[in-house]
């Protein structure tokens, strides 16, 4: 069965960096779209980044532009999320994600950015 686990959540000071993971079984990943999402509390999961299937291209939503960076491992089957001057804003849990016929999730990894 699929199985999607991240890591790399913390807490950070404002302005610091964070690198998430997200290992990836029970498919096969190199042929898959693999995305990045978070939910803030009180406010809707919203979709943070995508990358394609061999990598060659990424999108990523207006608020993490120039400061995040999705990537992936098509040998290690791992997908990251790559955070810099991270901001308070940030603040939430991070999802990792594919869609094969329906929505898949990972339990997801709590960011904090705080002084």
């Amino acid at each position: 069965q699929v199985q999607l686990v991240e890591s790399g959540g913390g807490l950070v000071q404002p302005g610091g960096s964070l690198r998430l993971s997200c290992a990836a079984s029970g498919f096969t990943f190199r042929l898959w779209r693999m995305s990045w999402y978070r939910q803030a509390p009180g406010k809707e999961r919203e979709l943070v980044a995508t990358i394609s299937s061999g990598g060659g291209s990424t999108n990523y939503a207006d608020s993490v532009k120039g400061r995040f960076s999705i990537s992936r491992d098509n040998v290690k089957n791992t997908v990251y999320l790559q955070m810099n001057t991270l901001k308070p804003e940030d603040t939430a849990v991070y999802y990792c994600n594919t869609v094969i016929g329906t929505d898949y999730w990972g339990q997801g990894t709590q960011v904090t950015v705080s002084s």
